[in-house]
């Protein structure tokens, strides 16, 4: 839309309309590549159209090549062809030149390669002469025998023919090894850890992909600006993620280049990888310090609204639905297939289980419920929720075999979101009912909340923060917990006994190891 909008303040302004190089414009490219240099000129250089190349690039494809940042160039390389054609970007690695800045006012954009067409004229000047050298010594009769002529006319076609084949065999030449295959027959190469001048190489790939980009910008008639977004660089590991900050350094080096970056990751992570690596060798191993210096616009996502949190689960709910109905619609052909077997509970009808389902998303969609203000601001986290809730539902009317005191569809969904955002506390706090239970002399503790478990042995959880610090740091804000366990929703111990029965989003080695240290802390 922002496009759009320049382009049509642009004409309004009275400058010429934009082109782009495909169809009688990719003829007048080719024709302006090989006889014509760009000039930037004063006009150009106000102009206040852009055009966007979005290329995305995910790290964690790449994340099993040796070099990740040889993944980022070869995915530039090859979007930018893409984008524009591989004939024009052929023909610019062969006759094309990087615009030049005008000389004083003038407003002349292209200016004529006399060099060019003078060698040009002059190639096949001689190779006419020599064709027709050629065919005198070989038809005119009484000149036949004269061998000195044929020599003279079969060198001076050879050459000129030669020149003019060796421009074309470079061109076709580019135009079937693309620049991405160019820098991956480098990285296969068994001498890639030393060869000398690798990274001269890749550095001219680029220098040349920027030259193309500064000729299509006056071709075009509007500014051009590739935008590469970088995601799940936080699932690489440390090498590679300093690698493609090398990768980014190298691109921006050049004051001019079109370049721009997206880093979409999580500090969080990408500090501790930083600091694991030789990168962080002059700044006291401060990886913030690195990032402050490498970023130029940070942009903290800010903690989501209401709305947006809204928004997102209902996103998440629409994308899974599909899938649901799929599995539902599967899940009754072979319930009318297979004969029941009458040794087994009774499965409840499929189209109960729906019902439960669609009642736990809408109390995750309801802005009137205190649920959704519990709900995580990451769209992953929210997704993971809702693709959780379906199953739990489904095990606890399974489990449940038409048993009454079955919690509802909302206390379901609201022990998934417990169970997703705080694991941690509430791996405790289950563990040491599991202990409770064991030890007689405690007696039967069904009677208590979780809330009220939780806090009379939160001091010894307090005394273990020290070896269960990376697992707390899974959990969301202390106070929220306090007021999902004590106000919003009280899960009584029985109530989630057998809600832990179905729960499929706790990762139970928290609790193993929980165990282990409560054990060592009592010997």
């Amino acid at each position: 839309e922002e496009m759009a909008r320049r382009d049509a303040a642009e004409l309004q302004r009275g400058q010429r309309k934009p082109r782009s190089p495909h169809g009688w414009g990719l003829l007048v490219a080719l024709w302006l590549l090989a006889f014509y240099e760009p000039v930037l000129t004063e006009s150009h250089l106000r102009r206040k159209n852009l055009e966007f190349i979005f290329i995305r690039f995910s790290a964690w494809e790449f994340a099993g090549c040796d070099k990740l940042w040889a993944g980022l160039v070869t995915t530039l390389c090859h979007h930018i062809r893409r984008h524009f054609g591989a004939l024009p970007l052929s023909v610019f690695h062969v006759l094309g030149s990087r615009p030049r800045f005008a000389s004083g006012f003038s407003q002349r954009e292209w200016i004529l390669k006399k060099g060019t067409c003078l060698r040009l004229w002059g190639l096949l000047l001689v190779l006419a002469v020599g064709v027709a050298i050629l065919l005198v010594a070989l038809l005119v009769p009484g000149i036949k025998d004269h061998r000195a002529l044929k020599v003279v006319g079969s060198a001076a076609a050879s050459l000129s023919g030669s020149s003019l084949l060796l421009g074309a065999f470079s061109i076709l030449k580019n135009f079937l090894v693309s620049e991405k295959k160019k820098i991956e027959r480098l990285t296969d190469s068994d001498r890639f850890a030393g060869q000398l001048g690798f990274m001269s190489k890749i550095r001219g790939e680029v220098e040349a992909l920027v030259d193309f980009l500064a000729f299509m910008e006056v071709f075009e008639r509007r500014r051009l600006r590739v935008v590469l977004e970088i995601t799940g660089l936080d699932l690489c590991y440390p090498e590679k993620v300093a690698g493609v900050f090398n990768a980014m350094a190298t691109l921006l080096s050049d004051a001019n280049a079109p370049f721009i970056f997206l880093l979409a990751v999580d500090p969080g992570v990408i500090v501790p990888c930083l600091e694991q690596t030789g990168c962080m060798k002059g700044l006291a191993d401060n990886g913030y310090l690195y990032l402050n210096r490498a970023v130029t616009l940070p942009f903290s996502i800010p903690e989501m609204g209401a709305r947006s949190r809204l928004r997102s689960v209902e996103a998440a709910i629409q994308t899974r639905e599909d899938l649901m109905y799929r599995i539902i619609a599967g899940n009754v052909a072979k319930t009318r297939a297979c004969p029941a077997d009458p040794r087994l509970p009774r499965p409840r009808p499929d189209s109960e289980a729906v019902a439960w389902i669609h009642e736990a998303f809408r109390c995750l969609h309801d802005s009137g419920d205190v649920l959704p203000r519990y709900l995580p601001d990451n769209g992953a986290n929210v997704r993971r929720i809702v693709n959780t809730i379906p199953i739990t539902l489904r095990l606890l009317l399974h489990r449940s075999g038409g048993d009454a005191g079955v919690p509802s569809p909302r206390a379901a969904a609201a022990w998934v979101v417990l169970a997703d955002r705080w694991p941690c506390r509430l791996s405790w706090t289950l563990q040491c009912l599991e202990n409770a239970g064991r030890d007689e002399g405690k007696g039967n503790a069904s009677g208590k909340s979780l809330w009220s478990v939780f806090r009379e042995n939160v001091a010894e959880l307090s005394a273990l923060r020290q070896p269960l610090g990376k697992v707390l740091s899974l959990d969301a804000d202390p106070e929220l917990f306090r007021e999902f366990l004590e106000r919003d929703f009280p899960f009584g111990v029985g109530e989630a006994r057998q809600l832990l029965a179905v729960t499929v989003n706790l990762d139970h080695s928290i609790r193993q190891r929980m165990a282990l240290l409560r054990a060592l802390q009592r010997l």
